[in-house]
């Protein structure tokens, strides 16, 4: 009737009581506070029958007169009945089933009782007012005399154990416990049904059940303020709509209506609002009898016209489920539910009741694909609809508190009590039923065994074994075996192993094969509850602080789920295959998908997928492809599709946002066949790159190298194809996290994989000669010295002088086959030395290196630094004449210069040498140093003006043919003539 997100009710008819029974007639009944397990039916022929929630009748009181009222006490521990006879009030006790009189001492007939909400106090009014408050616990009577002058018709308690009266006097009285009346009021009609409730005012604060609201003469509805007794309101209603049958407060200060006409109406008594009608329908064409309502369920109900209607309070406008009284024989009267909401009742006029299924205690589990869930009370179905096998219906004996399913049994039971029943081909037979030691918690089965919960124990033992009294040492064993493991508070069975945990963080693991303990796991505080996968490989566990784990028992690795709701009530892991590291946790409103990563860059991790709105009162049972499926409380099954599973058959049909929400989903799933496909697709350079990067982050590096070549990525391929075989998965790992560039996950990879090696190899590519140093020195120390140059080398070229200088001593092997490294280091530590200040040092190790290019650097460093008496020391031992004698020339150092002239080819610098010679008067070796220059013109001018030596200079104006020099023989011979 309405869509699969709300729940629907199976109109399942459990039992019915026949107008015959009851004598015909009106019949009274109630149903017993609380528990709702039995019905008191009061028909007229004076016999109170009582019933089981079966239909099953119990017991019979036998009345002298017709019965004038019923009520069950708070705690649904005592029925009380009156009669119109004599002053005897019948108590029927629900746990004995025995009945005591009660001498009222009231002469007169009983009209009216009614048991207090909060205490043991019972309130009988009578045919001409009076008034018994008579105190259950202490047998105490009080008589009222005159509380009213009339006929005590109706009445009601609050919660703070004040007495509304209404009486034929057209009075409404309200009193203490005591009797004393503390208020009273005058009414213009008869008063029927009288309640309780809190008005709605415009202030915030509380104040409590203090609105006393009666309907006067059918036709009015009167609203009595304690607080406010001067100004009551009476609301009025449209004629059409006829007599107000019955009314319920509900909500924030709402009141619903039914009317005789079939009219059902919602007000507001919101000051703001009194008397508005929220909502209005006709329920009924010709009339309506009653209305009932559930706040368990969350429904109103009403009754009329041969039907029940039954309405959402959340969404009161559709009708959302009708049931059909074909047998009623007459016109419907009265409606009521149990306080749990499982049951509703309906009378007809003529006398008969009938009892209907409304919710069913949401109690179901699942063994692999297969569920097993309560379909009647009494009725257990099985069913498979991933394998479409045909449901399997089990009639059991019990209203069972739990319910297990194994691949070859099913277990229901209450109490300490146990029924198995074996799933045969040929259908199910009942085995033996088991008694244990204390209340049964939970029970688990899997094909040979059961494992039961019960006071802090479990019992393991054989499903088809004999009598557990007589059982050998592996049919049966009490758990735990030893008085130091703790309080036994959660356990579950695989196909080989018995997992439970306790309340002080243990976690064992019994193997049954071996019959023996094979893991146990401390956690640092106690554990709550365990579901375990499949294969039991893996489980989620919660502690005592609501927090979830997923652990692996290969070794003891706990990995924390994130945002993990404090309210979870399961866990649910995946039954597809290839999905089989999805689990979902769910709780009142939401279900979350997570997914374990068994291998990624940085290891195992759980990450939350996303979360999908769960169905008001549904309970996950089993996930199969990212579908739940939920039990409903009206024992049905419910599908329900993951948002983070919501995928399409035909692709190439959805648009490209919802393409690119499935091409999310298959990601964070790890299903990459169909993201391939969907990136084909997309045909994106973003979706193809997402895809690569999520290959290479899960290790599949065959999908990623196909990926990166449909990129056309060559290096990247080319790396990939370096480690791809690669089997240590650390190893593996750690080479992908170094091309992702995480190279410190990288690195403890690779110290955790066969060859840590790779992580200082790592570092030295990297140029990172810290980490490469720290590292070298556990891995490989022999490797130290070359690190050292090589870090030294980069410091050097950083600029960072003395920590290369002490790098580059380090480097020093002194060994003789590394003597070329070893000259390398000295070679460094003379550079560094002078960088540093302490020349003397550097050039003591330039001068000794048999490295020519190394005095260069050096004397280079040495003249920048304008110590130019060692630099050119240097440029001399290294044979670089030229700059030895550019920098002696620095220095004046003119022996030196001439020293090195014969080595020398550059003009400048014999020009420089001329120049100084020709300045100190030394002039014939000035034109020898002007000719080595080829500074002819100079030569000339030296040999005329210096020299006295014309003849030279004629000849090299000869034979150099200078226009200058010729100017200047001819000057010179104009000024001797």
């Amino acid at each position: 009737m309405k869509d699969n997100n709300v729940i629907t009710f199976e109109k399942t008819r459990v039992f019915s009581v026949p107008e015959k029974v009851t004598g015909g007639g009106t019949v009274q009944y109630c149903w017993q506070q609380k528990l709702g397990n039995y019905l008191a039916v009061a028909g007229t022929n004076r016999v109170v029958m009582i019933y089981d929630r079966h239909g099953e009748q119990k017991d019979e009181i036998n009345l002298p007169g017709q019965c004038t009222g019923m009520a069950w006490d708070k705690d649904g521990d005592t029925l009380a009945i009156i009669q119109d006879k004599n002053g005897i009030v019948y108590l029927w006790d629900a746990n004995s089933h025995k009945t005591i009189q009660l001498e009222s001492g009231l002469r007169e007939g009983l009209a009216f009782l009614l048991w207090s909400r909060v205490g043991p106090q019972l309130a009988i009014g009578t045919s001409k007012g009076n008034l018994l408050m008579y105190n259950h616990q202490t047998s105490r009577k009080v008589p009222i005399l005159g509380k009213h002058t009339k006929k005590i018709v109706c009445g009601a308690w609050n919660s703070e154990n004040l007495l509304a009266l209404g009486g034929e006097d057209k009075c409404i009285t309200v009193s203490n416990v005591d009797g004393d009346t503390i208020r009273q009021a005058t009414i213009r009609a008869d008063p029927t049904e009288i309640q309780f409730s809190e008005m709605k005012t415009d202030e915030r604060s509380s104040i409590g059940e203090t609105t006393v609201s009666i309907i006067v003469g059918r036709k009015t509805l009167y609203l009595y303020n304690l607080n406010d007794p001067d100004n009551p309101i009476e609301l009025a209603f449209q004629q059409r709509y006829g007599n107000i049958v019955a009314y319920k407060w509900f909500g924030d200060g709402y009141i619903m209506l039914g009317f005789s006409n079939g009219y059902f109406v919602v007000i507001s008594t919101h000051m703001k609002e009194i008397g508005q009608e929220l909502y209005q329908t006709r329920d009924h064409k010709d009339e309506l009898t009653g209305i009932a309502m559930s706040l368990e369920l969350n429904k109103a109900a009403s009754c009329g016209d041969n039907c029940v209607k039954i309405h959402d309070l959340a969404e009161m406008k559709e009708i959302y489920a009708i049931i059909t009284i074909e047998d009623a024989g007459g016109h419907l009267d009265k409606i009521s539910w149990t306080d749990d909401g499982q049951l509703l009742a309906v009378s007809t006029q003529s006398g008969a009741i009938y009892v209907y299924l409304t919710k069913l205690p949401v109690l179901g589990c699942a063994s692999g694909t297969r569920l097993s869930y309560l379909t009647s009370l009494k009725e257990v179905t099985i069913v498979d609809n991933v394998m479409q096998e045909r449901p399997l219906s089990v009639d059991i004996i019990v209203e069972p508190n739990f319910v297990a399913l194994g691949p070859y049994h099913l277990a229901v039971g209450m109490n300490n009590r146990a029924w198995f029943y074996a799933l045969a081909d040929k259908g199910p037979e009942q085995l033996k039923d088991r008694e244990y030691l204390g209340t049964v918690n939970a029970i688990h089965l899997n094909a040979d065994y059961a494992a039961v919960l019960f006071e802090g124990k479990v019992q393991l033992h054989l499903i088809e074994g004999e009598a557990l009294d007589t059982a050998d040492d592996r049919e049966t064993r009490l758990f735990p075996d030893k008085g130091n493991q703790g309080r036994i508070t959660c356990c579950a069975l695989t196909s080989d192993f018995l997992i439970y945990g306790t309340d002080n963080g243990s976690l064992f693991y019994f193997f049954i094969e071996d019959w023996q303990f094979v893991n146990e796991f401390r956690h640092v505080v106690g554990i709550k509850r365990i579901f375990p996968d499949v294969s039991g490989t893996h489980l989620v566990f919660i502690d005592e602080k609501s927090d979830g784990f997923v652990y692996n028992p290969v070794n003891d690795a706990t990995f924390e789920i994130p945002n993990f709701s404090p309210n979870i009530r399961g866990i649910i892991w995946e039954n597809w295959p290839l999905d089989k590291d999805v689990f979902c946790g769910y709780d009142e409103e939401k279900v979350y998908t997570y997914i374990f990563y068994r291998d990624t860059v940085i290891g195992p991790q759980c990450i939350m997928a996303g979360t999908t709105k769960l169905p008001y009162a549904q309970k996950p049972l089993m996930l199969y492809g990212g579908e739940m499926t939920c039990q409903t409380q009206s024992g049905k099954t419910s599908k329900l599709s993951l948002t983070t599973h919501l995928f399409h058959e035909k692709p190439q049909d959805l648009p490209q946002s919802d393409l690119q929400t499935s091409f999310n989903h298959c990601l964070t799933l790890k299903r990459f066949k169909d993201a391939w496909t969907l990136a084909r697709i997309l045909d994106s350079k973003d979706s193809w790159i997402e895809l690569g990067k999520k290959a290479i982050y899960h290790l599949d590096i065959e999908l990623a190298i196909r990926v990166y070549r449909k990129m056309g990525d060559v290096a990247m391929v080319q790396s990939l194809e370096s480690i791809e075989g690669t089997e240590d998965k650390h190893l593996l790992a750690g080479y992908v996290a170094m091309f992702l560039e995480e190279y410190s996950t990288a690195q403890d990879l690779f110290l955790g994989s066969t060859y840590p090696l790779a992580a200082l190899e790592m570092r030295r590519d990297l140029l990172h000669w810290d980490q490469a140093l720290e590292l070298a020195k556990s891995l490989a120390p022999n490797q130290i010295p070359y690190i050292s140059r090589e870090y030294a080398q980069q410091l050097e070229f950083t600029g960072d002088y003395s920590n290369a200088l002490l790098h580059y001593e380090k480097g020093v092997t002194k060994l003789p086959e590394k003597r070329d490294h070893d000259e390398l280091c000295i070679g460094g530590m003379a550079r560094m030395a002078i960088r540093v200040g302490d020349i003397r040092r550097g050039v003591n190790y330039a001068a000794k290196s048999p490295s020519r290019p190394l005095k260069k650097e050096c004397a280079t460093i040495l003249e920048s630094m304008k110590q130019y008496s060692e630099s050119a020391l240097l440029f001399e031992k290294g044979q670089y004449w030229e700059k030895a004698a550019a920098v002696y020339i620095k220095t004046k150092n003119w022996a030196k210069v001439g020293e090195l002239l014969a080595h020398v080819t550059s003009p400048k610098l014999h020009a420089q040498y001329a120049k100084a010679k020709e300045a100190d008067g030394k002039y014939k070796e000035a034109a020898i140093a002007y000719e080595a220059a080829k500074d002819y013109d100079s030569v000339i001018r030296i040999n005329l003006d210096h020299l006295q030596n014309p003849e030279e200079a004629v000849r090299i104006v000869k034979e150099t043919q200078s226009v200058e020099g010729a100017k200047m023989v001819a000057k010179y011979d104009t000024t001797q003539s």
